[in-house]
């Protein structure tokens, strides 16, 4: 497998987009189960074999050639073709309303085919389908962001990073307010219109996702985790984790990959 990874260091690219990726891989396995991850992506499509179906929600999707797919609540399983190439865009959440005209939230636990947006998605998944380099497709897209030239608020860049960090999950309602500078109500609106969820749901998401972190980046027990995590008790914690992965935190914890909140199954 060969993989990329590029974290943008100057504006107006890494106040919009939070990392760029790359993977093309013969794959082994057959199935791929991806619990919620907290990000915000784009996606472009390049595998060229059968079409890979996603499961998602309840439905059912082939992966088009460009979308996006929000803050999930659910797990994705994806019934894997033998070969896939993929160029992701991870995006500062409060990024998707000023690329897409709509919320993060428009996208949580559905994937939507960007092409049928707006064309110039599909214009662009023509110009970096012609570049197999991953450095030449993180400047075609870089150029197409900075040619948009958005503005943004200092509580708006302070909000991105609380939604991208893999900490700050021990915060009460009020505390965080105070730090975004927002009052209780305001900030609620502006979580629900980025997430799709209040905000006592998102602190319990980011206890969620600080566990999946510790799991690959800490040598905890799983009761460690529950305490550093800041869930009341190991119970709530196996809920917490369950009602998202659909995993207990030990299954998961059993079957991960090397690549955080995936993984792989029936070997071919």
């Amino acid at each position: 497998m060969n993989s990329h990874f590029y974290v943008p260091e100057s504006v107006p690219v890494k106040d919009v987009v939070h990392s760029i990726w790359q993977i093309d891989r013969l794959s082994s396995f057959r199935k791929e189960h991806i619990i919620p991850k907290g990000v915000v992506e784009i996606i472009f499509n390049f595998s060229d074999s059968t079409p890979i179906s996603a499961h998602l929600a309840n439905k059912q999707y082939h992966l088009p050639d460009c979308f996006v797919s929000g803050f999930n609540t659910m797990p994705i399983r994806l019934q894997l073709s033998k070969k896939q190439v993929f160029f992701g865009v991870t995006l500062q959440p409060l990024s998707a309303k000023k690329i897409i005209g709509a919320p993060a939230s428009a996208f949580s636990d559905i994937l939507v085919d960007l092409t049928l947006i707006s064309a110039t998605f599909s214009n662009l998944w023509h110009e970096l389908a012609e570049q197999n380099n991953f450095e030449k497709r993180v400047s075609i897209f870089s150029r197409w962001i900075q040619a948009k030239q958005f503005s943004w608020h200092a509580q708006e860049k302070m909000m991105n990073h609380f939604l991208c960090a893999p900490n700050q999950h021990d915060l009460s309602v009020g505390q965080l307010a105070d730090a975004l500078c927002y009052s209780p109500r305001h900030l609620g609106r502006k979580i629900l219109e980025s997430t799709g969820m209040n905000t006592e749901e998102i602190l319990l998401y980011k206890k969620y996702l600080h566990a999946v972190h510790l799991m690959h980046h800490a040598d905890l027990s799983l009761t460690e985790i529950a305490f550093k995590s800041n869930f009341s008790d190991q119970s709530h914690f196996i809920k917490s984790f369950k009602a998202y992965a659909h995993l207990t935190p030990g299954e998961y914890n059993r079957s991960k990959s090397l690549v955080k909140g995936h993984i792989f199954e029936d070997v071919r």
